[in-house]
């Protein structure tokens, strides 16, 4: 098992991941379902090197996005240094494998290089068993927050409440 960098050979990889994520969460219907996302953004995302997989076997057991600054939803915390996780989506041929805690610790190494003060994530509406999936992992609830400007974020932001999550290092 290693953690790297995903490259721009993985987007497909990556979007199909994503497919299958959001017909699991219409199948558990769940709160939020994720929409299409823009293929811009993943490919910035792995051109800054924010877009991260787990391998296992040669195949992406797991994949996440990273980025530091995240104001529209964390509006004043924003200020804080942290590294913000965004859109872990992971391979069902790996699933029950709780990737969260193994991403959770490359995550508080990562921030530790990085200088910053927390480890934080996000996830949308009122789901119970993610929240609490998060807090086993380590983080910390602090509540659900509506975002007052979701202006420019996907879809699944727009109309549901925000539950935040961290880890202070």
């Amino acid at each position: 098992m290693k953690i790297e960098n995903c490259t721009a050979e993985d987007i497909e990889e990556i979007f199909r991941l994503y497919a299958i994520a959001s017909v699991y969460q219409k199948a558990k219907q769940t709160v939020v379902v994720w929409p299409q996302f823009e293929r811009k953004l993943v490919a910035t995302e792995i051109t800054e090197n924010r877009q991260w997989k787990l391998i296992i076997d040669n195949a992406i057991a797991c994949n996440w996005a990273t980025t530091f600054s995240d104001e529209q939803i964390w509006e004043e915390r924003n200020a804080d240094a942290a590294i913000y996780i965004h859109r872990i989506a992971t391979n069902p041929d790996f699933r029950g494998k709780n990737f969260v805690s193994i991403i959770v610790e490359w995550a508080i190494e990562y921030a530790k290089t990085m200088n910053k003060d927390f480890v934080r994530l996000d996830t949308l509406g009122n789901n119970i068993r993610l929240i609490e999936h998060y807090t086993n992992a380590g983080f910390n609830f602090l509540g659900m927050f509506d975002l007052k400007n979701t202006e420019g974020l996907p879809d699944h932001y727009h109309n549901v409440p925000a539950c935040l999550f961290e880890i202070r290092l």
